[in-house]
Formats: C-alpha cells, structure tokens, sequence
C-alpha cells in the first residue's frame, strides 16, 4: 500500500473521523507522520477544551505502524503500554509528529537479531498552533523477530525452535 492510499484510509477510518483526527502527512519512507486535531463541537469535553481521549487517540497507532514498516514482515511489533500527561488545556488546532531514524531501527533489529524481546518507549508533544505543549504521550512497543526468521536465518529449521 501507497503512503497516500494509507493517509487517505486513515482519514476514513472512523475511530480518526468521528474524532475529527486527520493523518497530514506520511513520508513517502514511512519515517515521519504529522497529525493534527481541530477543535469541533463533537471533540470538546464538558470545559471546552480538547477530550483527552481525542488527544491519546491522534497518537495511538503510529509509532506502531512506522515501526512496523521500518522493519518489514520478519518482525512482530505491538503496542505494549501508553501514558499521557495533560500539560494544559488544549484549544484550537493541535498536531503531533512522528519521526523515526534510522539508528532506533537498526538498534531494534540488533536488539531483537538473536529473537529476544525487545521494549522501547516513544515520547511525543501534542503541541497547540503557538507551539506550545498540550499534552505529552508515552508509548511503549513490543518488538520481536519472528522465530521462523531467527532459525532460518541461522540456518537451522523453523520446526527445530
């Protein structure tokens, strides 16, 4: 799938469209995504400011999803654990980026080569039109390389592991 098929599904997708959560941009590397969130009426929470949840939900999936890609079929990726922070009431429009290097790939396959776990935490600022923090979310992903590519890889056989 095409980085611009994928953020036009997303913006369909309805957990992203009821929430008013739109994916801006996604490289054409899968590396960096921008989201943003604008306020409507259907995403205030009781005080007028930005739901929380909104503000979790437009960062849940993409250090997963860039993860994933950057390290391709012989891996298993999941979201493990996820914190946010609240720093101050968000108004207005709202965007969080997502970018991955090339050395936190290349440490995951070199911590994950032998088929070990491995945990690693993503921080991200969902930051409001000025700049400023609004909110802070931790995510914390699973990586593992699939067994069945550890023992062919080592040369053995799948069925021996």
């Amino acid at each position: 799938m095409t980085p611009r098929l994928f953020r036009f599904l997303m913006n369909l997708w309805p957990p992203f469209l009821f929430a008013g959560i739109r994916l801006r941009a996604l490289s054409a590397d899968w590396r960096q995504a921008r989201v943003e969130l604008r306020m409507r009426p259907w995403n205030r929470n009781y005080v007028g400011t930005h739901f929380g949840g909104s503000l979790f939900a437009m960062t849940d999936p993409f250090w997963m999803l860039l993860t994933l890609r950057a390290l391709g079929r012989d891996h298993i990726v999941w979201d493990k654990a996820g914190t946010i922070e609240f720093v101050k009431p968000g108004r207005g429009t709202v965007h969080a980026d997502f970018a991955l290097d090339d050395a936190t790939v290349a440490g995951f396959r070199a911590a994950t080569a032998d088929g070990d776990k491995h945990l690693h935490w993503f921080e991200t600022d969902v930051v409001d039109s000025t700049g400023e923090v609004v909110a802070r979310v931790r995510k914390q992903l699973y990586i593992r390389r699939k067994r069945e590519r550890v023992a062919q890889s080592a040369g053995g056989d799948a069925s021996t592991r």
